[in-house]
């Protein structure tokens, strides 16, 4: 073979098998990224050819394609297709193209390769989903399919692997023929498309009708064209009077007449062809009025059983682990500022990222099997009618309400999202949603201002507000949906376009790599940040001005005397952090936060929680001078009840600053793993540091006006 570096495509529409039988061919051999120029995500891989006659196996990179119904774009995804497949130049045009089809809905998914064929690029067809068109007593003929076609047809079950071996061997056989075979256009022009398709060939020097023809359609979307040149394209149109709605209904329907006696002639019905009996009948409970919101509330109330439930035991494991790897490298190491950082700084940032692990596999992995067994998609459809309301689609379910258990998961599930305005929108509202980090700040808040009363003589009164507060997180992601649509410009219409699949067995090989690529990608993207973040956050807190943090320590060990090693120890740590940088800061917004009823001990608190909310607590243990485990609700309860007011004299938690403080954590963005998370998923700062800036402000407003109302 004289290719040194070939390219595979795959192409198809979506839940056609596209991405199963990219796992298929590349398993472990994967990475993401961006196409060139475009912040799409890219999945690319590698498989080996065998080589013939001696000669050595051939690597082959294999590029899975946004799924589209057709080469006409519908979303910002999906022109990655075309900018790709009509540029030769593109550092991903493919040597192949493999068109994956579902066998079960042959007709509609040949329009596409119809198109791609045109295109001339060398294509081969992989029938997948064989067994589902099977259920329905379909048979199709690949033989006499690849005859009427031209092109290599292929037999696949991608869930299984079946059929993977003969497809890549077409793909050797396609790659060694010398001579492209002539090509059969499945369009064939009209009237002045002839003369327009001649002089744009002339005058791009292409020698393909079709692309030429794209030229003219689709030259707004192509990135590789300037614009002098979509100026000409644009003269070449109303010269000729080229009406593009036109061409394209005509297009379509003389495809569809082209398509239409090739599938009669390989594909044979036996009986009555519909959704398999159990399909039909799960359907008939999963997507009622009434009963399928019912048992998306039984699915949801698992899942957040097992995220809660399941993770905290591996999330404990992993903490312990990091508190003990962070004591015995205390003592291996010399004491000093190289000790200190590399324990508080880098070590404990490590145990910032590693903690979210268990959250994150099982989440994925119980996403991943919803999605495998096909009732996710019944999720989507029942759900888009009451999302759209907020600017949202159905798809926006799924990382919502993971947002309840971690904001970092929920926005990595996004990715099923295909219009980027919603997917926006949905990531920009998630962390509104009230994590499991908020818990801890919560607990203690509630149980400083809200007696453990029963309501109706069931209820607890803490527990009632408890949830009044998730509920005001989801009432304000709704809200902030809306709102934010109004602002932000949407460049593409809205679809719901989804296909009801068949119910399937989970394909647990499948889940596991879900779970896999999810913890990889959040450890190598996301911790970069964070660990970034966490030393910075590290310096602000071990450093001060001058000698003011060394000066405290000394005026405390003489103020204390001889009281008790162990208080002695926390109140240093007290005077130190007060006059450290962060503790500088915590003065120097002390007058903006004033309004809100805090002061600069909460100030430092609410710095360090950026980190992650749940410091907020151990923070305000360690400011407070508590003794013991910081973790120990009660004797932070008792130290917060007792603290006074330097100004007043009176309480310093009163209902006012409490319920202030719990409006401030509902809404503020304060979770720098999250920052981080929607960095990557934007592929940029703009929009984090957008988030952050109106959450803070949402956050304050309603912190000030609780606190205002109340005191």
């Amino acid at each position: 073979m004289k290719q040194v570096h070939i390219k595979v495509a795959l192409v198809g529409n979506p839940n056609a098998g596209k991405s199963t039988l990219f796992n298929a061919l590349t398993g472990l051999r994967q990475k993401t990224g961006n196409f060139p120029g475009v912040t799409v995500e890219k999945k690319s891989g590698t498989f080996r050819l065998s080589g013939s006659e001696g000669q050595p196996d051939t690597a082959v990179t294999v590029v899975d394609l946004p799924g589209t119904y057709s080469i006409y774009p519908k979303s910002k995804d999906e022109t990655v297709v075309m900018d790709i497949l009509a540029n030769p130049k593109h550092p991903d045009y493919p040597d192949v193209v493999i068109i994956v089809a579902d066998a079960s809905n042959l007709q509609r998914n040949l329009l596409l390769f119809t198109e791609v064929s045109d295109l001339g690029v060398p294509s081969i067809l992989a029938l997948n989903m064989l067994d589902v068109a099977s259920s329905m007593n379909l048979t199709v003929n690949a033989v006499q399919l690849a005859m009427q076609l031209n092109v290599p047809v292929i037999r696949i079950n991608a869930r299984t692997g079946e059929g993977i071996s003969t497809l890549k061997e077409a793909v050797k056989q396609t790659l060694e023929k010398r001579e492209k075979p002539a090509l059969q256009y499945f369009y064939e022009p009209k009237g002045n498309e002839v003369e327009l398709i001649e002089e744009v060939r002339e005058l791009y020097h292409l020698d393909n009708d079709y692309v030429a023809l794209q030229y003219v359609c689709q030259h707004d979307n192509f990135s590789f064209l300037e614009q002098p040149v979509r100026a000409k394209l644009d003269t070449l149109i109303e010269k000729y009077g080229f009406d593009e709605n036109h061409f394209l209904a005509s297009e379509t329907v003389a495809r569809y007449e082209k398509i239409k006696p090739i599938v009669s002639k390989s594909v044979k019905s036996q009986g009555i062809t519909e959704q398999p009996y159990w399909t039909r009948k799960l359907d008939s409970i999963l997507l009622h009025s009434v009963w399928g919101y019912v048992t998306f509330a039984f699915v949801l109330l698992v899942i957040f059983q097992a995220i809660f439930a399941w993770a905290s035991y591996p999330m404990d494991m992993l903490d312990a682990v990091t508190a003990q790897t962070i004591e015995w490298t205390k003592e291996a190491l010399p004491k000093g500022v190289l000790n200190d950082l590399i324990t508080n700084g880098i070590l404990a940032g490590i145990g910032g990222i590693i903690i979210f692990i268990p959250q994150i596999a099982i989440l994925f992995a119980l996403v991943s099997v919803l999605e495998e067994s096909g009732y996710m998609a019944r999720v989507m459809v029942i759900m888009d009618k009451l999302m759209r309301r907020f600017g949202l689609n159905g798809r926006s379910v799924v990382p919502l309400i993971s947002g309840v258990a971690c904001a970092v998961p929920a926005i990595m599930t996004t990715r099923s999202i295909s219009s980027r305005y919603e997917r926006l929108l949905t990531i920009l509202v998630t962390p509104l949603m009230s994590c499991s980090a908020r818990l801890p700040i919560y607990t203690i808040l509630i149980a400083l201002v809200v007696p453990s009363t029963k309501v109706f003589g069931f209820f607890n009164m803490q527990g009632l507000v408890l949830f009044g507060l998730y509920v005001l997180g989801l009432v304000g992601a709704l809200g902030s949906a809306w709102l934010l649509s109004l602002f932000i410009p949407r460049k593409e219409p809205g679809y719901f376009m989804l296909e009801m699949p068949t119910y399937k067995w989970p394909r647990w090989g499948h889940v596991g790599f879900s779970m896999y690529e999810s913890v990889k990608s959040f450890v190598l993207e996301a911790g970069k940040v964070i660990m970034a973040i966490s030393i910075i956050l590290w310096v602000l807190a071990s450093y001060g001005p001058g000698d003011s943090m060394s000066n405290a320590e000394k005026r405390v060990i003489s103020e204390m005397g001889t009281k008790p090693q162990e208080e002695i120890d926390v109140a240093v740590a007290s005077a130190r952090l007060e006059n450290s940088y962060a503790g500088q800061f915590g003065h120097f917004i002390e007058p903006v936060i004033r309004p809100l009823g805090y002061d600069w001990k909460i100030g430092i608190a609410l710095l360090a929680s950026f980190a992650a909310r749940e410091v907020f607590v151990g923070t305000m243990a360690t400011i407070y001078s508590i003794g013991g485990d910081s973790e120990d609700v009660l004797t932070v309860k008792e130290k917060l009840l007792n603290e006074k007011n330097p100004d007043t004299g009176a309480a310093m938690f009163t209902p006012a600053v409490c319920y202030s403080l719990l409006m401030f954590y509902v809404f503020a963005m304060m979770c720098m793993s999250t920052i981080a998370v929607v960095y990557r998923e934007t592929h940029g700062w703009k929009w984090p540091l957008i988030q952050l800036v109106y959450l803070m402000a949402l956050a304050y407003a309603s912190a000030f006006a609780t606190y205002q109302l109340l005191s």
